[in-house]
């Protein structure tokens, strides 16, 4: 046998080998974490960034679409009871106290009219809390009055006078030249109280033959916008603002105001020109880069480069249907995220960092202590090469290698005892065999039963197809024998006939007819017959009433997408739901009240419209038994549940449910259509009911689906969806 010489093989030693790739490992993965550290760490600011600007967007653009909607729906109110002949103009003094009544309603600066004579009447909130009534006559000079009111509105002194002429003022002129309901010019003026930014709309106003009769208006103070974004959570750092197109600031978060007092007169300033730094570099920024603020038509995200910072600019356009056209613009610096996120990338690098020479010293300690006992091991080989068989190893304290000494001192025993370890190899190697095919039949047996499980959840799935099946055929032999019940019964009823004309005719009863009679009870028989019909005939109808609602509820036969009766659907809903809607032990019976209107039929997907009412419904009721046990007092009022239904107009309908529990709190009903939220403990509620539903309305039949509650009074759901789709 020929032995190669090692010291013509170029080779390494083994505490190099060991300790080498060992170091190159921690290096690259060190490097990497750092990299990825960084990478991760400026995506998630782009991410946060976007997401924090997008949510702002969205709450400012929901605010201003209703703050501003306001004034118009009061106008619009106002007009109608005008030209309905329900309010009188020409008794200012009754219409000063009806628009005194509707600044208690709603947040408004004033509400007021104007009429072609010159006459005037409003309510005022100058100083934004305390309502005051304007009343001017056409004559001038001096010829308006100030009223100060008492609780409920009527006038108790003058608090001063001053001169008013209509058809000098831009609320009045403007919406009698354009003929329809607009926004005025922005007006200011510095009042005792305190700087006034109003926007006022207006709308002509018309008696019952279309003469014009003057115009109603409502103003709202642009202030409050501010106020609005100030309390905006924007970070730290970030500001919102709402900019005209011709550049004068609305509002803004800063602390800064939108507008000047210059000698007594309030002016308002540009964006470019505001005192807050962060507004006025973004508005020259946009200004710059779209050349003025007009030709910005969609939604911008942008990224602002300052020489010491980053910024991420959110500009959305507003506007709507009166004419006002806004811009809104979201301003977040990288910085507010950026910061500590750049801090923990450091001391992740210094970790690893500290982690690598520490590493490192372990590892040639460790590769050192491994590689004595494999020396050992190589000098005792080196001897038995040479034919000095009696060698043994001393055994070391790592397991491995403690291992590696025994299986050397035994192969050194199996050399010189060769037979004897022949035949031991081979009784272990049959034992080994005999061994791994009991594993592999345990195996066989294993995979057996997991096929017959298999094919047993397949059974069970296709029984449920089968189920659903037979339930759909039920309808026709139930039809048959709830059909021919009624002649059953007529039948019955013609034999009784003849029976009892026979016993009249024949009183001398035949003995064996006698002990027939007596022995099936014939009376009995006669008389619970008359029971059984009309039971077997509720029953049947019953069966019916299952199958149709059962039919109408999953709409299994028919096409996906077509004109039906929406009643059907909720009716079919509430039979379904009728055992929870009965009276427990540990709740009482819920009250369905059934608000109808007279609805067309609708193009919908029925079976997707009837889960959207079996949840939406569902969640009443959990909410109404919830209520019931948290509250076990007699006084509380009955649990109901209220559907109305009616047509918005020709192409619209409307379905709400409400119930009388306990409501729901605003974080909660801001969150009630987001994915996997729920309030339900775990195991009752997967948090999907309600995403899937709005899913379902807004996407499928291009509807609405609103929810609306306050804490203590319930809550309502309302669906909304054409009537061609």
């Amino acid at each position: 046998m020929t032995r190669t010489d090692s010291r013509k093989v170029k080779a390494f030693p083994l505490q190099l080998v060991l300790i080498i790739p060992f170091a190159l490992q921690i290096f690259g993965a060190v490097g990497l974490v750092g990299y990825l550290s960084f990478k991760n760490g400026r995506q998630a600011v782009n991410d946060l960034a976007d997401q924090l600007m997008n949510r702002t967007n969205g709450i400012v653009q929901q605010h201003l679409d209703a703050y501003v909607s306001i004034p118009h729906k009061i106008n619009q109110i106002n007009a109608d009871a005008i030209a309905m002949g329900l309010l009188d103009i020409r008794d200012r003094k009754t219409m000063g106290k009806y628009f005194w009544k509707e600044m208690q309603a709603y947040d408004l600066t004033y509400i007021g009219m104007g009429l072609t004579t010159g006459e005037g009447v409003g309510a005022a909130r100058y100083d934004g809390k305390t309502v005051t009534i304007d009343d001017w006559s056409a004559k001038l000079p001096n010829n308006g009055r100030n009223y100060a009111t008492n609780q409920q509105g009527d006038r108790i002194h003058i608090n001063n006078s001053f001169e008013y002429n209509n058809f000098k003022e831009t609320w009045y002129t403007e919406p009698i030249k354009a003929g329809k309901p607009i926004w005025s010019r922005i007006y200011t003026w510095n009042s005792p109280d305190g700087a006034y930014i109003s926007a006022a709309t207006g709308r002509p106003i018309y008696d019952a033959n279309k003469q014009l009769l003057g115009m109603v208006g409502a103003d709202i103070h642009l202030l409050k916008l501010s106020e609005f974004l100030r309390r905006l959570d924007v970070s730290d750092l970030g500001q919102v603002f709402i900019v005209e197109r011709n550049g004068m600031l609305i509002a803004n978060s800063s602390k800064q105001e939108t507008f000047l007092v210059i000698n007594g007169e309030v002016k308002r300033v540009k964006a470019t020109q505001s005192p807050d730094p962060i507004v006025k570099n973004t508005a020259k920024y946009l200004e710059r880069k779209f050349n003025g603020f007009q030709s910005i038509t969609a939604q911008k995200k942008l990224q602002l480069k300052l020489p010491k910072e980053t910024q991420f600019l959110y500009v959305t356009p507003w506007s709507d249907q009166y004419g006002l056209d806004w811009l809104v613009v979201v301003n977040v610096p990288e910085k507010a995220f950026m910061a500590k996120i750049s801090t923990n990338t450091q001391i992740t690098i210094l970790l690893c960092l500290a982690a690598l020479v520490l590493a490192t010293f372990i590892g040639y300690l460790t590769s050192n202590w491994v590689i004595q006992p494999i020396l050992r091991i190589n000098r005792a080989s080196q001897v038995m090469a040479s034919g000095n068989l009696e060698q043994t190893v001393n055994i070391s304290k790592i397991e491995e290698l403690n291992t590696l000494a025994q299986s050397f001192n035994y192969m050194a025993e199996q050399l010189r005892q060769s037979f004897a370890a022949l035949e031991n190899s081979k009784a272990e190697l049959e034992d080994r065999v005999e061994e791994r095919t009991t594993e592999l039949k345990t195996a066989l047996s294993e995979l057996t039963r997991t096929q017959a499980q298999v094919i047993q959840n397949e059974k069970m799935s296709s029984l449920g197809q089968l189920v659903a099946g037979v339930a759909h055929e039920i309808n026709n032999p139930v039809n048959f024998i709830h059909g021919n019940i009624t002649h059953l019964s007529e039948y019955t009823q013609n034999l009784l006939q003849i029976l009892h004309l026979y016993q009249e005719c024949y009183p001398n009863k035949d003995p064996k007819i006698q002990a027939l009679a007596e022995e099936i009870d014939l009376e009995f028989l006669i008389e619970d017959l008359d029971k059984i019909l009309p039971s077997m005939k509720i029953g049947t109808e019953r069966i019916r009433n299952i199958v149709l609602s059962l039919r109408n509820f999953s709409r299994m036969d028919e096409a996906d997408f077509k004109t039906v009766d929406i009643h059907e659907g909720i009716e079919s809903t509430l039979l379904i739901l009728q055992y929870r809607l009965k009276d427990k032990p540990e709740s009482p019976g819920i009250e369905v009240i059934r608000d109808y209107g007279n609805l067309p039929e609708v193009e919908c997907y029925p079976g997707q419209l009837n889960q959207v009412l079996m949840n939406i419904l569902v969640n009443a009721i959990d909410a109404l038994e919830e209520s019931s046990v948290n509250t076990q007092n007699s006084t509380v009022q009955k649990p109901q549940i209220t559907i109305r239904t009616s047509a918005c107009d020709s192409r619209w309908v409307e379905i709400a449910i409400a119930d009388n529990g306990t409501g729901m709190p605003e974080q909660v009903k801001n969150r009630i259509f987001d994915p996997f939220f729920t309030t339900k403990p775990v195991g009752k509620g997967t948090g999907m009911g309600m995403a899937i539903s709005y899913q379902i309305i807004s996407e499928k039949h291009h509807g609405k689906l609103d929810c609306f509650s306050t804490p203590g009074q319930g809550t309502e759901f309302r669906i909304q969806i054409p009537v061609k789709q």
